[in-house]
């Protein structure tokens, strides 16, 4: 896990500098998860990146606890799309590619488990439009057929909203 977070804070430092100009359009952010079918909680950490106003390029990594019945951790990219903008809120569209690391599969009576998955997953979320942003989101999981869903905080760096 220790490789994984260095990963993480490499990659969110490496995008908030090469965005030092453009300060108010990264935003770097953590939420915690629950997976409906598998009953499992996980957290997570994110780096967005903002290339215009609706936009939004999302590297994450996540990881499901080892007390859950599914242990596991993610690294992936989400591409959201703002469809509804208004001055307060934000709801979006997303679509998320990943490598999914299945830790406990040996425990899994799922036939074909095996550790090393690629996933796809389709989701909406709501966020507003501050410099600290509390985040929504509802996603379904292709490969594994099923949701789940985050709560999260973002932080956008230089902001000033009033």
């Amino acid at each position: 896990m220790v490789n994984l977070k260095r990963l993480i804070f490499t990659i969110a430092v490496l995008v908030a500098v090469s965005y030092e100009g453009k300060s108010q359009n990264v935003g770097v952010g953590a939420d915690v998860m629950y997976n409906f079918q598998t009953e499992s909680f996980g957290a997570g950490v994110r780096v967005n990146v903002f290339p215009n106003n609706r936009l939004s390029i999302v590297p994450q990594a996540s990881y499901y606890f080892s007390f859950n019945k599914v242990e596991e951790y993610y690294l992936g990219v989400s591409l959201e799309y703002k469809v509804i903008q208004r001055e307060k809120i934000n709801l979006y569209v997303l679509g998320h590619g990943a490598y999914n690391n299945w830790i406990s599969y040996e425990r899994s009576p799922m036939e074909g488990a095996k550790p090393n998955n690629w996933n796809g997953e389709l989701g909406l979320g709501i966020s507003n439009n501050k410099c600290l942003r509390p985040f929504l989101e509802y996603r379904y999981n292709f490969n594994f057929k099923e949701t789940h869903l985050r709560l999260g905080l973002l932080y956008i760096f230089g902001c000033n909203t009033r």
